[in-house]
């Protein structure tokens, strides 16, 4: 899986931040409740619009830095 094709950065959407393609919901928000015990089901349920696929490019983003 390319992290690349699920998370996109442009300075127009909160000002650059990453964030989930087609979606204002940064990176590190989601990478901050998945490190305070947040599951993928958690996340999911939370943020309708994602999908697991996005959450594993969240986490393979983190793992390439």
């Amino acid at each position: 899986m390319n992290w690349r094709g699920y998370l996109d950065a442009d300075p127009t959407i909160l000002f650059g931040k990453l964030v989930v393609r087609n979606t204002r919901i940064p990176v590190d928000l989601l990478l901050e409740k998945m490190a305070a015990g947040d599951g993928f089901d958690d996340l999911l349920k939370a943020y309708p619009r994602l999908s697991r696929e996005a959450l594993q490019a969240c986490l393979l983003f983190t793992a390439s830095r």
